[in-house]
């Protein structure tokens, strides 16, 4: 039984506007359907049984669209990040008890493809609190941001780069629950921080992707989706 999987799918969109006005990011439409389905079906390929959603912004709209998961033979949960916007990293800690003892994480604009269950078993037999993905991006589809260096990730700062910097957060990271325990419930959190904190701590996995990301957060992000969804189907 994989791991259940947490999809930050919250945000306001603003760089989609005006075309998130009416609807979350989550159900705009890519290559025909909405893209939080594309999600759902590749989780569904790989084996994943269980999607814990970190809503917000018109939540409803996200649940009425794709139900409790029976369609795709899962199980889907809805976790609303409330009136004060927690973050990333806060949506998460909301969320523990509903996901477990570990879980993924990742963003609900992205489509990763890539071996679930091998990243999982990197996970568990690197005996960390936390992994990360990477992806060696030379800044080539965002800003390089992870020094990673013979399996093992050097320095992560979306603010502070070096020129070391040749791979990117590749957007999915494995956590155990205890990673977050230090953190107070219903604060804002960003999750770079407990990724960052983690890596302070010797307490953070690297797991190089050999796939480049596919991202619906920019009108160009959007397209690029778009057009490879279209041509994969």
């Amino acid at each position: 039984m994989s791991l259940p999987v947490a999809i930050l799918a919250g945000g306001l969109a603003t760089r989609l506007r005006p075309a998130t006005e009416t609807i979350p990011k989550a159900l705009i439409e890519v290559a025909g359907k909405p893209f939080a389905v594309y999600q759902a079906e590749l989780l569904a390929r790989h084996g994943i049984g269980e999607v814990v959603w970190l809503v917000g912004y018109r939540a409803d709209q996200v649940e009425a669209a794709l139900g409790d998961g029976s369609r795709w033979a899962m199980r889907f949960e809805y976790v609303h990040d409330g009136p004060v916007l927690l973050g990333t990293g806060g949506a998460v800690r909301r969320a523990l008890p509903r996901l477990g003892e570990a879980f993924f994480v990742m963003y609900g604009d992205s489509y990763l493809e890539c071996d679930f269950s091998g990243i999982e078993r990197a996970f568990r037999e690197s005996g960390r609190s936390g992994l990360m993905t990477v992806y060696r991006n030379e800044g080539q589809f965002d800003t390089s941001n992870v020094e990673f260096v013979e399996g093992h990730i050097r320095r992560y700062d979306k603010l502070v780069r070096t020129p070391e910097m040749r791979h990117i957060d590749w957007g999915l990271g494995v956590m155990s629950a205890a990673a977050f325990a230090r953190y107070p419930d219903g604060e804002p959190l960003d999750l770079a921080r407990v990724y960052q904190d983690l890596l302070a701590a010797g307490d953070l996995a690297g797991y190089e992707v050999a796939n480049r990301f596919y991202e619906i957060g920019s009108p160009e992000g959007l397209a690029d989706t778009d057009a490879f969804l279209r041509r994969r189907d």
